[in-house]
């Protein structure tokens, strides 16, 4: 990337451009309606990688719920987990409650407004650091994602693959240059939406474009080619018999994930993994496994679940079993009106109806 990618920019018009754009069609967000630091924290944390008409109603129940980091702070982890539910990317919530804690210890009560102390909490990343700072705090810091490096690889012809740690870094170096000093935390709000209205990965609509005369993309209609980025590596299909087992109390065999990796702490149906393993095979598994005597019965349905690394493909099958006490800590008996009370991944909400 030159060194003169800068040089013929026009930066303070750009901003001119932007800002007056911004303030003319800003969409009306809730977590926009003041700069409260938590709010925006929540909301940039509910952000990652889930689309705003999602995360709305999310963030609506999540601030009724727990409307300070106190709330949050003395929260139990399984109510938390159990908000979330459906929104996916659970080591999200964990990570914040977690952040929440430490400032509520170390800090008062006060989100930091200092970089490196913001930084160092859990799960705060530069981007997330950079929207509270300029969004909340109206500091002149970068907040740059994909969303940030797509618009800007478009406008300044950044021809290299924005997937690359060191490309960001020269976005960031850009930025804090670009950036508004005036106004950081419209301007940062102001390049979020136009990623989100105008410059989309697909078909961006230039037309409209308030910042099309400094587009050299644009200039040059290569617009669509960029960004450059390198495709994801294949996603790993990984099969499983899903067991929705029954006692003669009519209660429901739950598991509880480990408190690490995948849906760390979510409650889940049990799962036998069967790449290697015949269907016939699936009542010994369960016995070594849980400790629990099942007689298999007939197939349910399917249920297919994409996560950004590895696919689920799950057979659901009914089970039958005479024990009504278990031993695997993990495990335990609800009945089907207690299944609401707890935290399932959305793939396992989907077999609750096949068991209804």
């Amino acid at each position: 990337m030159s060194e003169n990618t800068l040089q013929s920019f026009n930066i303070s018009r750009f901003q001119e451009d932007i800002l007056d754009w911004y303030e003319k069609n800003k969409r009306d967000l809730p977590w926009r309606q003041d700069q409260d630091p938590y709010k925006v924290w929540v909301s940039e944390i509910m952000l990652q990688q889930t689309k705003v008409d999602t995360v709305i109603p999310y963030f609506y129940k999540f601030m009724d719920k727990y409307p300070t980091v106190y709330d949050l702070a003395e929260a139990d982890e399984q109510d938390v987990l159990k908000t979330w539910e459906g929104l996916g990317y659970y080591s999200r919530a964990r990570n914040l409650q977690s952040a929440v804690r430490e400032v509520v210890e170390k800090y008062d009560g006060v989100v930091p407004n200092n970089p490196e102390e913001l930084g160092s909490l859990k799960g705060v990343g530069s981007y997330t650091r950079g929207a509270i700072l300029s969004i909340a705090y109206n500091q002149p810091e970068p907040a740059v994602d994909g969303n940030f490096m797509r618009v800007f690889s478009r406008i300044l012809k950044v021809e290299e693959d924005i997937s690359k740690a060191k490309v960001k870094k020269l976005f960031e170096d850009y930025m804090y240059e670009i950036i508004s000093k005036e106004d950081p935390s419209s301007f940062n709000q102001a390049i979020m939406d136009l990623g989100a209205t105008i410059c989309t990965p697909k078909s961006p609509m230039c037309m409209f474009c308030p910042v099309q005369e400094h587009c050299r993309a644009y200039a040059e209609g290569i617009e669509e080619e960029l960004p450059i980025k390198s495709k994801k590596k294949k996603q790993k299909v990984k099969r499983y018999v899903a067991l929705l087992v029954r006692n003669e109390k009519g209660q429901v065999i739950i598991e509880q994930r480990p408190e690490s990796g995948l849906l760390a702490n979510l409650w889940q149906f049990p799962m036998v993994p069967v790449d290697n393993l015949e269907l016939l095979h699936v009542e010994n598994w369960v016995r070594k496994e849980y400790g629990v005597e099942i007689d298999l019965d007939e197939k349910r349905g399917n249920v297919k679940h994409v996560f950004s690394h590895l696919k689920w493909n799950l057979d659901v099958y009914a089970a039958s079993t005479k024990q009504d006490v278990l031993e695997n800590d993990r495990l335990r008996f609800v009945t089907i009106e207690e299944l609401d009370e707890y935290p399932f991944p959305v793939s396992h909400q989907k077999m609750m109806d096949l068991l209804k």
